[in-house]
C-alpha cells in the first residue's frame, strides 16, 4: 500500500460523499459529478491492490493481517460497485444519497485498511 495512494483516495471519498450528499439533499439526479468519485475511488482501490500484491510477492509485509486488509478492500469495492451500479439503475435524489453514503463508508474502510497496513 502507497501512502500518497491512498491519501487521494481518501480525501477524493470524502470529499465525494459530502457533495454527493449535498445534491441528493437538493433533489439532484445522480450524475457524473456525483457519481465520478465513487468511480475514482474504486479505481484507486484496484490500483491499491495491485501494489499491495506486487509488495507481498516481493517479499514485503504489512504490519497487521494480509487477509484482513484484502477482505477489507473486496468489501469497499463491493460498496462502490453496488452504489455504482443502483445509481444508475434507480435515478432518484435517493441514489444519489446512496452514493455520498457509500463514499463515506469506502472512506472510513480506506482508514481501517492504513491502519492495518502501517499500524
Amino acid at each position: 500500500m502507497i501512502d500518497w495512494v491512498y491519501q487521494v483516495a481518501e480525501a477524493v471519498a470524502v470529499v465525494g460523499g459530502i457533495v454527493a450528499l449535498f445534491l441528493g439533499l437538493i433533489g439532484r439526479l445522480p450524475s457524473l459529478v456525483s457519481l465520478s468519485p465513487l468511480v475514482i475511488t474504486a479505481l484507486l482501490l484496484i490500483v491499491q491492490a495491485i501494489i499491495a500484491i506486487s509488495v507481498l510477492i516481493g517479499g514485503g509485509t504489512s504490519k497487521g493481517d494480509p487477509i484482513e486488509w484484502f477482505g477489507y478492500l473486496l468489501t469497499a469495492l463491493l460498496v462502490a460497485v453496488a452504489a455504482g451500479f443502483w445509481a444508475l439503475a434507480e435515478r432518484t435524489k435517493f441514489s444519489t444519497m446512496i452514493i455520498g453514503a457509500a463514499n463515506l463508508t469506502v472512506a472510513i474502510m480506506l482508514l481501517r485498511m492504513w491502519q492495518i497496513w502501517f499500524r
